[in-house]
């Protein structure tokens, strides 16, 4: 009896370890399997600087996005990097807590604007992916989107507004290498937007669009052989990210790209009492207003429950 009970705790470790094993490897296109109440996974990479080097072609070799490498390498020259220096692949990532409501749905994609990434939940699988978003003033609104129609090879209508700024435009730009909507589109229940490729993959981690928003060409693929029609798209902007694991309480803050939060400490403050709700609390303000000062991406724990 006693042998049986080793033995199913031994085949429970090694289940966990696997799975640990697995989010230590991932890179952007793998999956994080999701478990309850932790909200940080995976961990960030290293690399030296080869001659040559850029941090545009790295993005693209380490399926990340150029505005999360620039971020998180802030002293580092993008496009004249100097070799044998060591820069962060930004690859952990903390989900906010109030994502935690969609961890065992079937099919559910959150896009999160100035962060630049779409979150795939897949019970009990999420897949994160870098975006390329919309210009200065041209994101789509918050809210809630319908997957309404998946499209291999899809044409391309330009609209009024972009054929405004280029007149030389076609009509209609066929499958093929210039068209900037990729191989593969979803398109959304409102508006002229889609989730779809691009025909630019330098253009991913940067606000590149007109308000669709962009993969690289394997992740577009991924979605499109694996998301239904139907599937709920959630629009959020959120900076700041919050969550909190074994009582402390940790943040991975992006820029307010929009400047739509006036005044980021209070809006902090307020998150975290609707987030840890009657408990007490302390957080290091001074260390707060550093990382909203500079935000770089990366998670800091910044104080715990009492």
């Amino acid at each position: 009896m006693k042998f049986h009970k080793i033995l199913f705790k031994v085949l429970i470790a090694l289940f966990y370890i696997t799975l640990f094993t697995c989010q230590v490897k991932a890179f952007a296109f793998s999956f994080i399997y999701i478990f309850p109440h932790r909200f940080i996974y995976l961990k960030n990479k290293t690399y030296i600087i080869q001659k040559n080097d850029t941090l545009v072609d790295l993005a693209v070799t380490f399926e990340v996005g150029y505005y999360h490498l620039t971020l998180a390498n802030p002293k580092i020259d993008p496009w004249v990097p100097k070799p044998k220096k060591k820069i962060i692949i930004p690859y952990q990532i903390l989900i906010p807590q109030e994502f935690s409501k969609y961890f065992h749905s079937k099919s559910y994609i959150i896009i999160n604007l100035p962060e630049m990434k779409l979150y795939y939940f897949r019970f009990p699988k999420l897949f994160v992916f870098p975006i390329g978003v919309g210009d200065v003033g041209r994101l789509p609104d918050p809210g809630i989107y319908k997957i309404i129609k998946k499209k291999k090879d899809p044409f391309w209508y330009p609209p009024p507004s972009i054929k405004a700024e280029d007149p030389t435009l076609p009509d209609v730009v066929p499958p093929g290498p210039n068209n900037p909507m990729g191989k593969y589109a979803l398109y959304l229940s409102r508006g002229l937007y889609a989730i779809h490729g691009t025909n630019k993959i330098y253009s991913i981690g940067r606000r590149s669009t007109h308000g669709c928003i962009r993969l690289y060409p394997q992740h577009i693929k991924f979605l499109y052989n694996n998301v239904t029609v139907g599937t709920t798209v959630q629009i959020v902007y959120e900076p700041y990210k919050l969550a909190v694991e074994n009582k402390n309480i940790y943040i991975q803050a992006y820029e307010d790209i929009e400047k739509r939060i006036k005044h980021p400490i209070f809006y902090i403050i307020k998150k975290l009492d609707k987030l840890i709700k009657h408990q007490n609390y302390q957080i290091n303000l001074l260390k707060l207003e550093k990382i909203l000062k500079n935000p770089d991406g990366l998670i800091y724990k910044i104080g715990k429950i009492k």
